[in-house]
């Protein structure tokens, strides 16, 4: 089907395709941009009658019932991962543009003929990988882009946080299992390989050891160490866990002439150059959470009138999932594998 015209911003028609815990943030954030009408589809019946009521919008049963309509300009997708393809391809099929969750997948099946079909309809298709929208990663990649450091060699990534406290029911949903698109690999280590492969280059290959080692109640790995080697040379490392007590995120990249460093939640970033001793840290204001994802929104409605979106591309995102793949594949195997 060929894809919808696109509507002045404010008679744009968002589906938002699962309403759980990413998705309800999702027509949240959608809502607050004022920028256009949203609707969901929820099979839960229970939560499809809560989540009507407490946003005041229309629930459809299933993803039939609300393609029927053909009332929609664009979708959201955010289903566990291993429905994201299969429902991406319904969608585009159906002439919809599409913002998917992270991961794009669990497997690597579909996501070609999803990137073909998209390409011949001429429809947009991003995936939500949030940290392209978080002010100190922005700021970042505009430092790095100046070149001040000098040729980055070496990036390295320290991160934890206490899962049950974000996620208490992490037991009972996808989280669970890895192959419903669970486990640290896929769920958290995902965001900080899509942002270094943003920020420097893809990657090449891949070495990884995970473990479960505290989570209570599940199997899937919540510890993390991983090294990539990316397609410029640069050697990386991740180090991640999820039951510390301190939620934080470090990034450095290490260049040939200084050293960048990203610091999350605190949100500031820090320079040092050759000849200096110390780091020259920049604060930047203090952000909600729901704020990245309103700018992702206002981002993809941007899009769909004709601006240029700052999403990862379909592409990008099939590079990552490659990556997360090759991870899991490395910690099976106990060996190393290319991408």
């Amino acid at each position: 089907m060929p894809s919808p015209p696109l509507a002045a911003p404010n008679t744009l028609k968002i589906l938002i395709v699962g309403v759980g815990s990413i998705g309800e943030r999702h027509l949240r954030c959608f809502k607050n941009t004022g920028r256009c009408e949203v609707a969901f589809c929820e099979t839960n019946p229970s939560l499809r009658a809560e989540v009507a009521d407490r946003y005041g919008c229309p629930g459809f049963e299933d993803l039939e019932e609300a393609l029927h309509t053909g009332i929609f300009s664009a979708a959201v997708i955010c289903t566990p991962a291993p429905f994201h393809v299969p429902i991406a391809i319904k969608c585009v099929d159906a002439g919809l543009h599409v913002l998917i969750e992270k991961p794009l997948s669990t497997c690597s099946e579909g996501v070609d003929e999803l990137i073909a079909m998209a390409q011949k309809a001429n429809i947009e298709v991003r995936v939500a990988y949030i940290y392209r929208f978080l002010s100190a990663i922005r700021r970042a990649k505009e430092l790095l882009s100046l070149g001040q450091c000098g040729l980055i060699r070496q990036v390295v990534v320290t991160s934890g946080q206490h899962f049950p406290s974000f996620r208490p029911a992490y037991r009972t949903i996808y989280y669970a299992k890895r192959e419903s698109g669970g486990g640290a690999i896929q769920d958290a280590l995902t965001h900080q390989i899509h942002a270094i492969e943003w920020l420097v280059s893809p990657a090449a290959s891949v070495t990884c050891q995970a473990a479960h080692q505290v989570l209570e109640g599940v199997e899937v790995e919540d510890t993390v160490n991983l090294s990539l080697r990316l397609r410029d040379g640069t050697l990386a490392s991740f180090a991640l866990n999820q039951f510390q007590v301190i939620n934080e995120t470090v990034i450095t990249f290490h260049g040939t002439n200084g050293s960048l460093r990203i610091e999350l939640p605190s949100n500031r970033v820090g320079l040092v150059l050759r000849g200096e001793d110390t780091w020259n840290w920049e604060q930047l204001p203090p952000t909600e959470r729901d704020i990245p994802f309103t700018d992702q929104a206002l981002d993809f409605l941007g899009l769909l009138t004709g601006q240029v979106s700052h999403a990862s591309s379909l592409s990008e995102a099939k590079q990552t999932l490659m990556a997360n793949l090759a991870a899991l594949q490395s910690d099976t195997a106990n060996q190393g594998v290319d991408i």
